[in-house]
């Protein structure tokens, strides 16, 4: 019988003209139903005449179904709509009661009495509402019937307190307390720092703290369950009050941002788990302001290294500036696949080609400047891993150097416009041969911006870490998490800058349209993070315990590793602040070294190749500028450099151009370039 009618009611609901006969005339009935019950309440006071009133009520019945149709009730799903709904139904009724009222006094005889009408137009208003919220209704009384005649009780519910009083907490408090099929939630309060908010209710539940109450909450009313919807917050205030939290047995979940995700292809959950991002704070990726974009939009745009962290990310960002083309580049033929299947089905109406090369191959990738003329040069091809590069040194001329070359002096050839390295913190005063070979980079590009014939502007930006890239310890710490630890960190009081990849990689795109030429951008990466701190953190938002259910490991520094990472070389180079509140220009020590001697350099590496008798380290320092390779020298404590070491290399043009000249046998080898 049950399925039968719910096959009725589905049948009527798809027909609209039917859906809106039928719920006239429910309505209908229902006031009906409403005056026989207010005429028999007031007969037992006196006596009525039944007669007269008949139009009345006829008016009465069609005026309300009228307004409830102008007013769009019919065109409500209501059992998908909250309780802040009834307040349409409540004004629709209060105005037919209005006019029925007034119409009723003016004439004479009064056709019915003002009782009469104000007592049924409020049972009418209770059974509009009872018929709307009827699932509601009948699932709170089946369970009542259900504890007292057959003793069956629901099942304990989830208690959750909601972190934010705002527009994501009170939606939140929504869903999970009438649409959570099959999950049962009470939701106990709210906590919020706004002292104007505690003791208000949202939502029927009552904001109940701050966030130091927190602890004392959780524990007074056996909270479950800790969702944080707050959105937009920065990173010391996300860690507080996950301090707060992790001082409670309770579970800590995060509420996405339902507005941010609309223009996302990622449908979300209803809640998900705390990530290591959120320990920095969620700022909004947008566009300021301030800043010109236009040099960059409406252009052929080539991205170096497109299937890695960074340039995958400026493949998904680069869309919204209208390129006219948009060149992915890479020699991983796997990432390369993905991410072109996933951009044209995200951006049909964007002409996106796919373009696998190395490199370091340059014939190949001339081919690609001659082809495709790209205007603006995102450069995000690079090797990165720090220890896998101070073993295979030879690599890092070759791919860093070498490819940061060929990219560089074709976009120079081929007149592009803008020219963008991604370099890193490791550049900084460096310590190994991935942070010198990108060091090499960053001069290479001031060399190129300083001739005379040049028509491209170029610029490099400096950034640190990033989470959730190849290769982060974030990911790592994850997959030693999952596998049962122990989670390896190099120091206890190795310290990191973070930042997230679309943060960076907006921030990246800003600096390329800001740049005049030659300038070194630096991305304002927030405050230091303890890298111990980082890996307890992780551990517990698990629910486990460090150094317990999970083994903490200090293995020792690196070959190559810093302590505490340099944004910049405050001795050397000087900082201002930029149009744009989160990028610093760098200036000063570039202008300390002569470019023409240090493309000789670079040619002679090229050709000959690193010596293997020799520290690689100290031998890529010849190139930069001379006070700069001998302050990093006297730095590097760790490492005893020989005598062939300091004074073996050719550290003029002179003894470089003597050299025999080599043609240079790239290598055709596919190994992934993708910073």
């Amino acid at each position: 019988m049950k399925l039968l009618l719910e096959g009725l009611y589905e049948r009527i609901r798809r027909n609209r003209v039917l859906y809106l006969l039928v719920s006239a005339l429910v309505d209908a009935a229902i006031m009906i139903i409403a005056y026989a019950t207010a005429f028999s309440a007031r007969a037992f006071i006196t006596p009525i005449e039944y007669d007269k009133g008949f139009r009345l009520i006829l008016f009465d019945i069609a005026l309300t179904i009228a307004i409830f149709y102008i007013l769009g009730i019919y065109h409500r799903i209501w059992s998908r709509t909250s309780g802040h709904g009834m307040t349409i139904i409540i004004q629709a009724v209060f105005l037919t009661s209005f006019i029925t009222v007034i119409l009723s006094a003016i004439q004479l005889p009064r056709p019915l009495p003002l009782s009469i009408v104000l007592l049924a137009n409020l049972l009418s208003l209770s059974g509009f509402i009872a018929v709307r919220y009827r699932s509601r209704l009948v699932s709170g009384l089946g369970w009542r019937w259900n504890a007292i005649w057959k003793q069956k009780f629901p099942e304990i519910s989830t208690r959750v307190l909601i972190i934010g009083a705002g527009q994501s907490g009170q939606e939140m408090a929504l869903r999970l307390r009438h649409r959570s099929p099959g999950n049962y939630y009470t939701v106990v309060g709210f906590v919020d720092d706004d002292v104007q908010k505690v003791g208000m209710y949202v939502e029927n539940c009552q904001v109940l703290g701050h966030r130091s109450d927190i602890a004392y909450l959780v524990e007074k009313y056996k909270v479950d369950l800790i969702i944080v919807a707050i959105h937009n917050i920065s990173g010391p205030n996300f860690r507080d009050i996950l301090t707060h939290c992790e001082s409670t047995k309770a579970r800590i979940k995060v509420a996405p941002d339902l507005f941010a995700s609309v223009d996302s292809d990622d449908t979300g959950t209803l809640l998900r788990d705390v990530q290591p991002e959120d320990l920095l704070g969620r700022s909004p990726i947008s566009r300021h302001e301030s800043v010109d974009l236009r040099p960059v939009m409406n252009r052929v745009v080539l991205v170096t290294g497109a299937a890695g962290s960074i340039g995958s990310e400026l493949a998904r960002q680069l869309p919204s500036y209208n390129p006219t083309k948009l060149l992915l580049l890479d020699s991983n033929e796997s990432g390369l696949h993905d991410l072109y299947i996933h951009l044209q089905a995200k951006h049909p109406n964007v002409e996106i080609h796919r373009i696998l090369a190395d490199i370091t191959v340059r014939p190949a990738l001339e081919k690609v400047f001659k082809s495709y003329r790209p205007q603006i040069v995102f450069h995000a091809a690079a090797y990165k891993h720090v220890p896998i590069l101070q073993n295979y040194p030879d690599e890092a001329v070759r791919v860093n150097i070498g490819g940061t070359r060929n990219v560089a002096e074709l976009a120079q050839h081929y007149k592009a416009q803008r020219f963008v390295l991604i370099s890193t913190d490791k550049a900084v005063n460096p310590s190994s041969v991935m942070g010198a070979s990108k060091r090499i980079c960053e001069l290479m590009v001031q060399s190129l911006a300083q001739r005379e014939d040049n028509q491209t502007i170029y610029t490099s930006v400096r950034f640190g870490n990033v989470l959730g890239s190849r290769g982060s310890v974030v990911v790592t710490f994850n997959e030693q998490i999952t596998s049962g630890g122990p989670v390896t960190v190099t120091h206890k009081d190795m310290t990191r800058y973070f930042m997230t990849i679309p943060e960076a990689v907006n921030l990246v795109i800003h600096a390329g349209c800001m740049t005049k030429g030659g300038e070194v951008f630096l991305l304002k990466m927030g405050e230091v993070v303890k890298i111990v701190d980082l890996a307890e953190r992780m551990i517990r938002l698990r629910g486990l315990r460090p150094y317990q259910d999970i083994k903490i490991n200090f293995t020792g520094i690196r070959p190559g590793e810093k302590m505490h990472e340099q944004l910049y070389d405050g001795a050397a180079e000087s900082a201002s602040e930029t149009e744009h509140p989160g990028i610093i220009q760098l200036s000063g020590r570039n202008q300390e070294y002569d470019g023409v001697e240090l493309m000789a350099w670079v040619d002679y590496l090229l050709a000959h190749g690193l010596d293997a008798d020799k520290n690689a380290l100290f031998q890529l320092l010849w190139g930069m500028t001379p006070n700069e390779k001998y302050a990093i020298m006297e730095s590097l404590t760790y490492i005893e450099p020989t005598a062939a070491d300091t004074a073996a290399a050719p550290i003029n043009a002179s003894a470089v151009r003597a050299a025999p000249a080599l043609k240079i046998e790239q290598s055709q080898s596919h190994a992934s370039t993708a910073s």
